[in-house]
């Protein structure tokens, strides 16, 4: 079907080595792992997403504040200090790091955030500073930090560049707000990527265009929840079904306000305007909108599917977040929402590491530079 004709072609060689930070379920690392990286390390702080994580890709996370972890060299490579998902102290020992890459949390960058603007002082801000502290122990060739685009308008960002040239190591910067949708992901969600590169010169990845929709993403998928492999649905009241079976395919909030207006909350009556996506529905050949932590809460956004009257569901989320189906993920229905809304679109992640390892590739072979998309799916 459909949304099986996309899927990610895995790259055999050459194998670089590479670690996340701040990793939660792994959307990253899923995707460079594709494009034929060895994942060998990871920190992430919630413990669920770190249980997900180490049961894709193997125990090396540490789950602990990155604050705690401690990173020294080793006679074998690299030495690594923390806690695992149990709680109890480990060491992990690993090869010297080709790409270091992460996205410290940004809720202190993000307009969806509490603050009314961009705090200086919000401590989840100056979470860049650890990223910065284990890229000078590691000296990745390359490293990638994903954030929010209003980083790269931030006081913060611009001490992140004057760090990166305090280290003294040649670093080239690149940055810039890439649009998931032109990267093969069903979803408009747009992320500030920065790319530093001191083996080449650092580009960002170009857009690919190939262009996927709802549709694409889960149209093989029952209409009606199964209740298994997380395609699973919530129990609506019957004032909720009403509400739903009101909004048109692509409509909205108003919709209902002008069909049912009895069925609307007071304060949706109160304010003729805002938010279109609000109670939207999505429409099945257009990029569904960016996929957040409460996609199964239709007041939070334009989270109804595209026929049936009721959220979007977990599998329907993953698949919309370009995992593929066989990644298991750990935790409360709660809490794997969070993992997913907070992740970075797999396909995006996959194009982004594809790039770099033309970066990562000697300069004698050109050939092999040329390709740029090595093992792009059909």
């Amino acid at each position: 079907m459909a949304a099986r004709k996309r899927e990610i072609r895995k790259v055999d060689q050459p194998v670089y080595t590479v670690a996340d930070l701040f990793a939660g379920a792994g959307g990253l690392t899923q995707g460079f792992q594709s494009a034929g990286y060895r994942p060998v390390a990871a920190v992430e702080f919630d413990r669920w997403a770190a249980r997900t994580y180490s049961i894709n890709f193997g125990p090396h996370v540490l789950a602990c504040p990155i604050e705690e972890v401690e990173i020294a060299r080793s006679s074998r490579g690299l030495a690594w200090s923390g806690q695992n998902v149990e709680g109890v102290a480990v060491k992990l020992d690993t090869p010297e790091i080709d790409v270091l890459v992460g996205g410290p949390p940004c809720q202190g960058f993000s307009p969806l955030g509490r603050m009314n603007d961009w705090s200086f002082d919000d401590p989840r801000n100056g979470l860049w500073r650890h990223y910065m502290r284990v890229l000078d122990i590691l000296n990745p060739k390359v490293f990638v930090i994903e954030n929010v685009p209003e980083i790269l308008k931030s006081q913060e960002f611009e001490r992140l560049k004057r760090y990166v040239k305090k280290l003294g190591r040649g670093y080239q910067l690149t940055f810039g707000v890439l649009n998931a949708s032109f990267f093969g992901v069903p979803q408009n969600r747009k992320r500030a990527i920065i790319i530093g590169s001191r083996i080449s010169h650092a580009t960002l990845p170009p857009e690919t265009f190939d262009r996927c929709t709802v549709r694409d993403a889960i149209g093989d998928l029952t209409a009606e929840p199964t209740g298994h492999h997380l395609h699973v649905g919530r129990n609506p009241q019957a004032r909720s079904l009403e509400r739903y079976k009101c909004v048109p395919e692509g409509g909205n909030r108003f919709d209902l306000m002008r069909l049912r207006p009895d069925l609307a909350p007071k304060c949706w009556l109160q304010k003729k305007t805002g938010s279109t996506d609000v109670f939207g529905r999505m429409r099945w050949d257009e990029p569904a909108p960016t996929i957040r932590t409460e996609f199964f809460k239709p007041e939070k956004g334009r989270y109804l599917h595209p026929v049936a009257h009721r959220p979007i569901t977990l599998r329907e989320a993953a698949r919309l977040q370009t995992f593929p189906d066989e990644f298991e993920f750990s935790g409360s229905h709660v809490q794997i929402a969070k993992q997913i809304g907070n992740a970075v679109p797999v396909r995006l992640a996959y194009r982004i590491a594809l790039h770099i390892r033309t970066m990562l590739l000697p300069d004698g072979t050109q050939a092999e530079r040329k390709k740029g998309e090595i093992g792009v799916a059909s």
